[in-house]
């Protein structure tokens, strides 16, 4: 009999029609798989196969609009979710009205795998945990239309003590002699056990059963500070594991993550998952396109675009599609660059809020934002061969990577966005939506006078949802934001020769520190923004057991109304 190994997840929910949506499973042999709902409403689809797991992404259609449904999941005919003797309520698809009129969107990123119930903590209860246990708690809790997942949901490089008790048995077991870090993952097998014990937590799996998600990665999906510069490519390129762990890396999101990104019609358009569905096992057509990613970056889209009603989100690869040779960095390649503004830019009229999910926050404290353009003109020979030299060594320590560091990349961005929020029928806001940075806060761009947009113009940034961040990185950002720094920072830019940007910006809100994740309540035009935090729980001399946790509200600001 076939048992469902990790999911199921409830991925794309139809905002269109309000019909169908989709759902992941992973299972432990080749079966079909199926998603059944009281009424009729339902779908089946057989597993395909990548080095020896087993996979569906079960497309459900004859949902209702405006309805919650039950659903089961069935292997070869045998239940198989929700779990015998569960506590958490049955798992439910929530379908839009047609046409919808708002959007509840979660968002947040960086999380390490939760600990059991009852083990301790070091860094506090998870947010996304303790939103699972207020759900299920409270149906008729506000729960949000989608949950953004802005980069970090596993950790390649920063390993938990069972995972490196895990990782070495395997590779004892394996035979393969691996050369990887012994704290580190290797090769697909060892990321499927990343996503065993982050997705297999009870809680959260309960609530990806039943809250939709998007995902896009970030650098710790597969190593710290992933594609930083060329010179960090290089060095990569000639340490001896590093091909298997970047395909590996690329195979295991292209799986777990980015297929349920995609709706069903992009599904039936998508030429790599009709062969991996037509293969007996599709792990050489995977690895084939894996390889080609890591090898030419522009021959794949890891964006996407999805409309939820009449709010949009435009989630941007801030990783894989880097260009890094120093005279032409960008954040993203032309081609890349060009589809971005394009769908900010698609029928303004019809959208009342654009959201650009990006991992790395847009708008940074002043002094963080001029350090990076300093460092980017140092590295690309501003000051001489000693000073670039300097630049590299700095980057690769400081983590100096964000769009600040891509100077041409945040000028394009700055100028998507401008001009969105300036056409004749601008959405009310427009937010850039970011993680990375271990604490949240909210930065409000001005532009000269005669050149604000109409919209509403936002980046809220939001992490962590379950990590930390030293007191030491707490003063700094906290600093970061001051007059001093400010000026610090200025001249820095100066030696560097580096322009001003054509917008400043002011923090008007945080920063904050902790376990916390922002949601948006979008209304017409009407727009809110709440943080919460994860606190409480039972506390011991090591930690604290998520038993017990709440959110607290932190946050609970008005961002537009109808005029």
């Amino acid at each position: 009999m076939a048992g469902l190994r990790l999911g199921p997840l409830l991925r794309h929910v139809d905002w269109e029609t309000g019909t169908s949506a989709t759902v992941w499973v992973e299972t432990d042999r080749a079966c079909t798989a199926e998603v059944r709902c009281p009424g009729g409403a339902g779908g089946s689809t057989p597993t395909f196969r990548i080095l020896g797991h087993h996979y569906a992404l079960v497309v459900v259609t004859g949902l209702t609009p405006g309805s919650a449904t039950r659903y089961e999941v069935l292997l070869d005919g045998e239940r198989v979710w929700p779990l015998p003797d569960s506590p958490q309520p049955p798992s439910t698809i929530h379908t839009p009205p047609v046409p919808a009129t708002g959007a509840v969107v979660a968002f947040g990123s960086c999380r390490w795998a939760a600990p059991a119930v009852g083990e301790p903590d070091p860094v506090g209860p998870d947010v996304l945990d303790t939103l699972s246990a207020r759900l299920a708690a409270d149906p008729e809790a506000e729960r949000p239309d989608v949950l953004l997942l802005l980069g970090d949901q596993v950790y390649a490089d920063e390993t938990s003590a069972e995972t490196r008790a895990w990782i070495a048995r395997h590779r004892r077991a394996a035979g393969t002699g691996s050369t990887a870090p012994p704290d580190q993952v290797a090769d697909y097998e060892e990321y499927t056990h990343l996503y065993d014990e982050s997705w297999g937590d009870p809680e959260l799996r309960w609530l990806l059963s039943t809250v939709p998600s998007c995902m896009i990665f970030d650098d710790h999906d597969v190593i710290d500070d992933w594609n930083t510069s060329a010179a960090w490519v290089a060095d990569m390129r000639a340490t001896p594991w590093w091909h298997e762990r970047i395909t590996s890396g690329l195979m295991s999101y292209w799986v777990y993550q980015h297929l349920g990104n995609l709706s069903p019609a992009e599904l039936a358009e998508d030429t790599l998952y009709a062969a991996v569905l037509a293969a007996d096992d599709g792990t050489e057509v995977l690895r084939a396109f894996a390889e080609r990613a890591v090898a030419d970056p522009a021959t794949v889209r890891w964006s996407y675009r999805r409309d939820f009603g009449r709010t949009r989100l435009v989630m941007v690869d801030t990783r894989a599609a880097r260009v890094l040779e120093e005279q032409q960095r960008a954040m993203l390649d032309a081609e890349e660059a060009a589809w971005l503004r394009t769908q900010a830019c698609d029928d303004p009229a019809g959208v009342d809020h654009l959201l650009i999910g990006t991992s790395l926050p847009w708008l940074l404290p002043p002094m963080v934002h001029f350090a990076e353009g300093w460092h980017a003109a140092l590295c690309r020979g501003e000051r001489g061969p000693r000073w670039a030299r300097f630049g590299e060594w700095l980057r690769r320590r400081a983590d100096l990577e964000h769009w600040a560091a891509f100077t041409s990349s945040f000028d394009n961005l700055t100028q998507t966005v401008a001009e969105v929020g300036r056409a004749d029928a601008a959405p009310a806001t427009v937010c850039v939506l970011s993680g990375d940075v271990h604490h949240a806060y909210v930065a409000e761009p001005v532009w000269a006078t005669g050149q604000q947009p109409r919209s509403h113009v936002f980046q809220f940034t939001c992490s962590p949802l379950h990590n930390s961040v030293p007191a030491a990185i707490r003063v700094g950002f906290r600093f970061g934001w001051s007059r001093f720094a400010k000026a610090i920072g200025h001249l820095l830019a100066r030696h560097g020769r580096v322009a001003r940007p054509a917008v400043r910006w002011e923090r008007t809100g945080g920063p904050w520190f902790g376990n916390q994740m922002m949601t948006l309540t979008l209304r017409g035009r009407t727009a809110r923004l709440r943080l919460e935090k994860a606190a409480g729980g039972k506390r011991g001399h090591r930690g604290t057991d998520r038993a017990g946790a709440r959110l607290l509200g932190v946050l609970d600001r008005s961002l537009a109304d109808e005029s």
